[in-house]
């Protein structure tokens, strides 16, 4: 578990196919649950997925170094070799990605691993990595 974990709740609009993509997607624990939401382990962070199919909204992006980046979206900051892990268990499971797996900001302060997809209500999702974690807020 992180030192200090975050928690996000969001809105989703089929809490099945939401257990599905998060436990056999991508590897997360569920945690409590009720009927109109579920609590996730999200890589050491607790998330709950709220089941409100009416504020499922399509996000708008933004240009980030080449990429069209979904303005609103939530993701974690993985190892280097988790990253790839994570990539390489995507690939195989044949997720659409938004934003294919690459390095973003290549030989500048701030470079990284990064890569997007949705949940099964749209949710876009980041995954990132830092080769050197002290790049992490670099300027």
């Amino acid at each position: 578990m992180s030192e200090s974990p975050f928690h996000l709740a969001f809105p989703v609009s089929d809490l099945e196919a939401t257990r599905a993509f998060f436990v056999d997607v991508l590897g997360c624990r569920v945690g409590r649950t009720d009927e109109r939401w579920i609590d996730f382990d999200f890589f050491g962070h607790q998330i709950s997925a709220h089941l409100r199919p009416e504020e499922v909204s399509a996000s708008r992006t933004n240009e980030v170094d080449g990429d069209a980046v979904p303005v609103r979206h939530f993701g974690v900051v993985l190892a280097w070799e988790k990253w790839h892990e994570l990539a390489d268990r995507l690939r195989d499971a044949e997720v659409e990605f938004l934003i294919e797996p690459h390095t973003r900001f290549e030989g500048k302060p701030g470079e990284q691993a990064t890569m997007f997809v949705q949940d099964p209500s749209g949710n876009a999702l980041e995954f990132k990595s830092f080769r050197d974690p002290d790049q992490l807020f670099a300027t």
